[in-house]
């Protein structure tokens, strides 16, 4: 298996995951978006694909909506369909320090390699005081190894989650669908919430949203496992980090 890139792909992820159809962002990541991101006058999306999460934002709030996508594919859609985007990486954010009221990062630091450095990137782009708003394919899920098992070797059988090393972090491809294979990187819910905490950032909330039930299965055993989850932190006033201290 060979990761070929989001510019080999970027077709694929508008018509699968920036489409109507999909119950993940329509069902939960769009209406949390919206609600966390009210009252921000400007919000910088980094990893926003084609810009469907700003448009949502646009439309419900009236913010101003700055996307930053490293695949130029993606860009260029998002600027046709009426967005304000920008080609380049989370740790090299072209934008000037604490010029954004809130950031946002949508299934995104799981495919950078350097996660320090994207955090830091958008803590320094965040105001003191605003918001960070992070949604992450929960760290279980991603987990390699893991799945769901139907166990006959037991009587009655049994379903159950298989966790896989989950303290171990780990990078390697995975195919998401046939024919499209992406570079992920596994890492432990302990190292987000220290990244966040060592660039100066405070966890205000974290929310694991039941599966859409697309996902939960016809005997429904799939919904009780997260697949999704969201943090809200805040910039801290103070321009120092908890590493600094």
């Amino acid at each position: 298996m060979t990761d070929r890139g989001w510019e080999e792909y970027a077709g694929w992820w508008i018509d699968r995951f920036a489409a109507d159809s999909d119950g993940d962002y329509r069902d939960q990541i769009i209406p949390l978006a919206v609600a966390e991101l009210a009252g921000a006058a400007t919000v910088v999306d980094v990893g926003a694909g084609e810009g469907q999460l700003g448009r949502a934002l646009v439309a419900a709030h009236g913010c101003r909506v700055i996307g930053v996508d490293p695949t130029r594919q993606l860009v260029a859609a998002a600027v046709a369909r009426g967005g304000l985007a920008v080609q380049a990486a989370a740790d090299a954010l072209p934008l000037a320090e604490a010029s954004a009221d809130a950031t946002l990062v949508s299934l995104v630091l799981e495919h950078v390699d350097d996660l320090d450095a994207a955090v830091a990137e958008i803590a320094r782009i965040t105001r003191p005081g605003g918001r960070f708003a992070l949604f992450l394919n929960h760290p279980i899920i991603q987990t390699p190894g893991s799945g769901l098992i139907d166990d006959y070797t037991i009587e009655p059988p049994e379903r159950y989650w298989r966790l896989g090393p989950y303290l171990v972090e780990h990078a390697g491809v995975e195919q998401v669908e046939r024919g499209v294979f992406l570079r992920y990187v596994h890492r432990p819910l302990s190292r987000y919430v220290n990244a966040l905490a060592d660039h100066g950032f405070v966890v205000e909330r974290m929310i694991e949203p039941p599966p859409s039930p697309a996902f939960a299965g016809p005997d429904g055993e799939a919904a009780t496992y997260p697949r999704l989850m969201y943090l809200r932190s805040r910039r801290m006033s103070d321009a120092g980090s908890v590493r600094d201290r």
